[in-house]
């Protein structure tokens, strides 16, 4: 199921300096959540396992399934919204996996999102939004309103990768001499985004984009600096790094009421 992946050495340093001692592998097969057969299969690679575990307060009536498994005492690695790569801190060391869907990627792309995710796992903060939001997630699955709570879920991994990446951007904007290949990576994406971002919110007024998709995408630039359109530009501020999981509560509430 797992292989070890060589890293170049752009990377191997991003790694010593960020997650030291990460595993980064090659999945055999594509998942959104590997089942617990297989991510049981990590302990025979690591030094230990510590399962994460939240009360089952934090996960409200009807959200999807995968929250309530996520929080109970399965060992869970992935979640749906990780895209291409995901990372786990409840292995010692952390574990960094990468996804077959990512074959024939260009691999400047696929370096950036290894990248990312190995200075996303040396944080110290929850590898889910579920530990980020808390005993607020319920507020926040309230907040959306007449949501599928699944775009609710989506939105919510969306805030947390903003919340990430206004972390992240200034270690990736360090990079120019230590990891120039990277930190081209990174401009890159960014500037791939912009085009996108420029028309979002017409394009979700006039129903051609959900407002879910909408938020994944805005957020997901927020690691690469671009400027946001409103209402998304509110989290990339100094006031969502400091209030986080009430701020988003918050911001989703007046974003539903205003779309209405």
């Amino acid at each position: 199921m797992f292989s070890e992946r060589g890293l170049s050495e752009s990377l191997a340093a991003v790694r010593a300096e960020h997650a030291p001692g990460a595993l980064v592998l090659d999945c055999e097969r594509d998942f959104e959540s590997l089942p617990p057969a297989q991510a049981e299969e990590l302990g025979l690679l690591v030094d230990s396992l510590d399962p994460v575990s939240y009360p089952s307060e934090w996960v409200p009536a009807h959200a999807p399934d995968i929250l309530s498994e996520y929080a109970g005492d399965e060992f869970i690695v992935g979640m749906p919204g990780d895209g291409g790569v995901a990372w786990t801190t409840q292995t010692e060391p952390p574990v960094v996996l990468v996804k077959p869907r990512l074959e024939g990627s260009p691999s400047s792309f696929v370096e950036f999102l290894l990248a990312t995710a190995l200075v996303e796992a040396g944080l110290g903060e929850p590898e889910h939004f579920l530990g980020f939001f808390g005993d607020r997630y319920p507020d926040f699955q309230a907040a959306g309103g007449g949501l599928d709570p699944v775009d609710v879920y989506q939105i919510g991994a969306a805030c947390y990768d903003a919340y990430l990446g206004r972390q992240t951007r200034d270690i990736f904007a360090g990079w120019e001499q230590p990891y120039p290949d990277l930190f081209a990576a990174w401009i890159d994406a960014g500037e791939r985004l912009e085009p996108r971002l420029s028309g979002l919110v017409s394009d979700v007024a006039r129903g051609q984009t959900d407002f879910a998709d909408a938020a994944e995408l805005a957020c997901s630039a927020v690691r690469h600096g671009g400027e946001l359109p409103d209402p998304f530009a509110a989290l990339d501020t100094d006031a969502y790094s400091d209030h986080g999981a009430d701020y988003a509560v918050e911001w989703l509430s007046r974003t539903v009421d205003a779309l209405d």
